[in-house]
């Protein structure tokens, strides 16, 4: 049986608690018992004698010097929690243990303001970058090298990741699972967590303030993804969805989009790719079966699907997929 994974956290003054409950409970938790890998969750510090006070009267005390990220490799992950105030004053310590990590090829996340602490470390010179909406302008700002897209929920560029703010970082922690661990690993997370299991990173971050009006039309549209995903493999159309809502075809996509910050039709790509991604992982159906349950009616068209949104094919997929877990803790 492989090692665990081993999570570094970085922790100093100024990290928001949220972010630190976010990466506990996701790697943290041992769920071995349901499928899920071991993780070696590690709170690291410049000095880990001290505690670290965060807001709401909480505290955390670290576990190991930051020197512990030095012998992570590149199935490891260092993850930098949101800070409170872009302006918080972060150790050199710390900016250099990141420096360190990347330049040794371990992954690097940041979750929400997190991402100010990357720029400083001049990890995201060149990159693309995500952070809250709020402060999308002022990291633009600040590191005008930093190629900041304002929109999306989470962007990976060349083994850094960054996300926007508060529940987006949950979806970028469970795509990091998925990603390591596949997508039935990330499920069962998101299952214990009781959060939905999949956005995807390009899903807007600002979504209309719901009226009693577009409340009620959010229901009707829960109702019509609902159906859709318990039928991923029968066609669906805008056409078909909105008369299964009750609305129009123009008045369904624009509510949609209102209420999922994505087009109908794109979020059903999104659900049969993960639907496609679950099946080679699990299952040994030929691929244009996996294509037909899924959905994408041809395995030619779930081959398009792969390379445009995951940059590989289902068989090189499904290969590395099963090539990884051979090599990690996963009892499968």
């Amino acid at each position: 049986m492989a090692a665990p994974q081993r999570i570094a956290l970085l922790s100093f003054p100024g990290i928001r608690a949220f972010d630190v409950s976010v990466v506990t409970e996701v790697w943290g938790t041992d769920r071995s018992a349901h499928g899920v890998p071991a993780f070696e969750l590690r709170r690291t510090a410049a000095d880990p004698a001290t505690p670290i006070t965060l807001s709401g009267g909480l505290g955390l005390t670290p576990d190991r010097p930051l020197g512990w990220i030095d012998a992570l490799t590149p199935t490891d992950l260092v993850l930098v929690p949101g800070i409170e105030d872009p302006d918080t004053d972060v150790p050199a310590p710390v900016l250099d243990a990141l420096r360190r990590a990347h330049t040794a090829g371990t992954p690097v996340a940041a979750l929400c303001a997190g991402a100010f602490v990357l720029a400083r470390a001049g990890l995201l010179d060149g990159r693309r970058a995500v952070t809250h909406w709020r402060l999308a302008e002022t990291l633009a700002a600040r590191h005008p090298k930093v190629r900041v897209e304002p929109e999306a929920l989470h962007i990976e560029d060349t083994g850094i990741w960054t996300s926007a703010g508060t529940a987006a970082g949950i979806d970028l922690c469970l795509h990091l699972v998925r990603t390591a661990h596949g997508a039935e690993a990330a499920a069962t997370v998101a299952r214990s967590m009781v959060t939905a299991p999949f956005r995807t990173g390009n899903q807007a971050q600002y979504i209309e303030r719901p009226t009693p009006r577009t409340d009620r039309d959010a229901d009707a549209l829960a109702a019509v993804r609902a159906h859709a995903l318990a039928h991923l493999d029968r066609p669906h159309t805008v056409a078909s969805l909105a008369a299964r809502a009750g609305m129009s075809p123009r008045s369904f996509a624009r509510h949609f989009q209102a209420t999922t910050g994505t087009t109908p039709l794109h979020w059903l790509i999104t659900q049969r790719i993960a639907a496609a991604r679950k099946l080679l992982e699990l299952t040994d159906h030929p691929l244009p079966e996996v294509a037909r349950r899924a959905g994408f009616g041809s395995e030619v068209t779930m081959r398009q699907h792969f390379a445009s949104h995951l940059a590989t094919s289902p068989r090189d997929y499904r290969s590395a997929f099963r090539h990884a877990a051979g090599n990690s803790p996963i009892a499968r």
